[in-house]
Parts: C-alpha cells; structure tokens; sequence
C-alpha cells in the first residue's frame, strides 16, 4: 500500500509525514510505503502518467497546482485513492465533497483527528477491493474493474463498456437480455439505469442535466421520462451517503 503525501509548504509536509510513522508504529501489522511531494505539479504529472497510490493526504491550497486539481484528476483517471485534505481554511469544503474526499481537516492537524482519517481510509480500502466486470469479446474474455466503467451501453445487441480513460470494450452478440447481462454490476450501489439502454457509474456523474446525464468525460447520456424521478432521487441518496 503506498500513502502519496502533498503539501508545499515544508514544515507541514515534515508534520504530516511523522503523523504517518507514529501512526504506522501504534498499529500492529500495518505496513505502506510513504511518498511525498512539495511540488504539486509533480504529482499530477505522476497521477496523469498513471502513476497511482491508494490514499492521498494533499494540502488543498498550493501554488500552481490545487488539491482539489489533483483530486480531480484522481477522479477522471478512475483512481478510487482515498483522499484527505488539509487546509489553513474551511472554505472549500464543498469542493472537497465534489471529488469524493474522505475527511477534510483544518491545520493544524490533530493527532487523534489525522489517525481517525487513516483508520477510515484503511478501511475503505478494504471494503473496495476492486470487483471486475467480465466483457466476452472476440479476442477472449476481458475482466474490466467496476470503477475503471463510466457507463455501459446496450447497442444492436453488443454491450459497449465506456471506460474513463476514453476507450471503449466492445462484447461478442449477446444472446440474454440487457437487464441479464448487467445484473450483477448493476446490484452494485455506484451504478444505476438511467435508461433501457444506458448503466452509469455515478462515481463519475458531473451534472445532472434535464433529460440527460453529464459525466466526467464530458459524455451525456440519455435519461428516459419514465425513470427520470427515480434517478435523481437515487443519485441524491447516493451522494449523501458518500458523506455521511
């Protein structure tokens, strides 16, 4: 497991870094690797290069590049990181929420607040294994993790799985019905039909639209009248679980 650590300002990259070593010293058996960053841009590159770690602690305010720049990337990539901001000031708490932060928390940092935020990013960690969603193309069987999907598309009977990096996996003919094929993912919370043709993974919705979705992509999926009220309720309900 690798803890990516971001902060330019040095003192506090040096503060957050011990927090990380007394925290991995009073936990049994807990073993990750810890690197830091004081240049964000760096960072981005690093994350856009596909150059990934599995929880972020980022100042939110930086120079050149924002935490919430970063989280955003994460986010685009596919990357479920978990991510724990920090910062001199609550103002862009609302931000943290768009990018899916865990904990957002005011410097300077506590000791118990900060091991609170870690036990939590652990854990999720562990909850969010990734699950793979098996695509039967001409070239064999491709196992896809859940969140790497965008949304799937039924299309002249092939199943056409958009991916956030931009590609696509196209299926062999499918001989069972849409509902069938996605049954199994789509018992998944993140995902939801919005359409007899369209599943979305919500993780990755930017705006709700009237008729349409806007993902992350810039992609906007249509939305049928008759399920209309149930998506956005769902996706509301989803988004407030996501902070609770």
């Amino acid at each position: 497991m690798k803890v990516v650590i971001c902060d330019d300002c040095i003192r506090d990259l040096h503060n957050v870094e011990k927090l990380l070593e007394k925290y991995r010293e009073s936990v049994a058996g807990i073993r990750f690797e810890i690197e830091k960053f004081s240049d964000a841009c760096i960072l981005y590159d690093r994350i856009s290069e596909g150059k990934l770690a599995d929880i972020y602690v980022l100042d939110m305010i930086m120079s050149e590049r924002s935490g919430i720049d970063i989280g955003s990337l994460l986010r685009r990539v596919g990357s479920e990181g978990v991510i724990i901001y920090l910062t001199s000031s609550d103002d862009f708490a609302l931000e943290a929420y768009g990018v899916h932060a865990a904990r957002y928390l005011l410097k300077p940092v506590s000791e118990k607040d900060f091991f609170e935020a870690m036990e939590f990013a652990l854990s999720y960690n562990k909850v969010n294994e990734e699950i793979l969603f098996p695509v039967k193309t001409k070239m064999g069987t491709v196992s896809v993790p859940y969140s790497k999907i965008e949304y799937i598309e039924n299309y002249s009977r092939m199943l056409n799985v958009h991916l956030m990096d931009g590609s696509s996996i196209k299926s062999i003919f499918i001989r069972k019905s849409f509902d069938e094929e996605i049954r199994q993912i789509s018992g998944d919370k993140s995902f939801l039909r919005v359409h007899k043709s369209f599943l979305i993974n919500m993780n990755h919705i930017k705006k709700l639209e009237y008729g349409n979705i806007l993902m992350e992509s810039g992609r906007r999926i249509p939305v049928s009248k008759t399920r209309a009220a149930d998506v956005k309720k769902e996706y509301l309900l989803f988004i407030s679980e996501c902070y609770l």
